[in-house]
């Protein structure tokens, strides 16, 4: 069965009613396209089956009858990305095997696959120094090995450029309105005993997860890099933090050899170019306009100036 992709269904008959179908019901990105969803009132369902689990899968396929599907299931680590290191089948069997069986599944049955993946598979180099506003493109080749998670990614993301069904997001350090989650950046970042302070794009899921919504009204596929123009700092988000937040909040800062004493797995910093979806989409902020827009002003504690 063929794939509409790319916009191809605008140019056909009309589409019909959408109907999602999204993996990763207990995960926060999971979670929060459905609190989406049901704002919208875009019919959904969540799948139940084993991303592993082919035939599980094809019976949720035809329980949901849907017309797109999204992944925002797979192995990040608990509490972070270590996990990984010493957890390695599992991994593979969640962010390799499961996002392969299932963007095959969907290409059998002619769907387009949303699949939230990662940019922590680039670090800075001498064609994109740190500082220097040039950012790695959808097509280049991920250069960051350091973590047993990101080589994974790198993996699926390689093999899934064979899938014209697939539209893959990379997702970087994502941030949310909901300061109170674990998950969230700021939230980590807030509750370390020393952070570094490295400038880095990042992903604000407030703005952003509406948009991989419109991509999928559009049939948009290919690898995209799903994070907010520009780059910020550690320091500047705490500095927001303080400002907006707690200004008694403080801080210290220590360098990445000191860092590497404290964690298991090096992990990635790096800027992504945002000319394609910034192109697709003009009215897309820069981060730290959408950092202060969808993050700091809603939850501001602080008198205005």
């Amino acid at each position: 069965m063929g794939v509409a992709t790319n916009g191809s269904a605008a140019e056909q008959a009309p589409a019909p009613a959408l109907k999602f179908l999204i993996y990763g019901r207990t995960g926060w990105i999971g979670g929060l396209l459905g609190g989406l969803c049901a704002a919208r009132g875009i019919p959904f369902a969540y799948g139940a089956g084993r991303l592993e689990n082919r035939a599980q899968l094809e019976a949720d396929i035809d329980a949901a009858a849907p017309t797109h599907v999204f992944n925002a299931a797979g192995v990040t680590g608990r509490p972070n990305v270590d996990w990984c290191e010493t957890h390695r089948a599992e991994t593979v069997r969640a962010n390799v095997v499961g996002t392969l069986t299932l963007a095959d599944v969907c290409r059998g049955r002619g769907l387009v696959l949303i699949n939230y993946a990662t940019g922590c598979i680039f670090e800075y180099d001498d064609a994109h120094p740190l500082g220097s506003g040039v950012g790695f493109k959808e097509e280049d080749t991920p250069n960051f090995v350091g973590s047993f998670y990101s080589k994974t990614k790198a993996m699926v993301e390689e093999l899934l450029k064979n899938y014209e069904n697939v539209c893959t997001l990379r997702v970087r350090m994502p941030i949310s309105s909901d300061l109170s989650n674990p998950r969230n950046f700021i939230t980590k970042i807030t509750r370390y005993e020393k952070v570094v302070n490295i400038p880095n794009s990042m992903t604000i899921l407030d703005e952003l997860l509406p948009i991989s919504i419109e991509m999928a009204k559009r049939n948009l596929t290919g690898i995209w890099n799903f994070t907010n123009p520009g780059v910020v700092s550690h320091n500047e988000i705490l500095e927001m933090y303080r400002d907006y937040i707690d200004p008694s909040f403080s801080w210290k800062n220590f360098n990445l050899e000191e860092q590497a004493k404290v964690i298991v797995a090096p992990r990635s910093n790096n800027e992504l170019d945002q000319t394609k979806l910034k192109n697709e989409f003009p009215e897309l902020l820069s981060i730290k306009e959408s950092l202060i827009k969808y993050v700091f002003e809603p939850n501001r504690k602080t008198s205005k100036a």
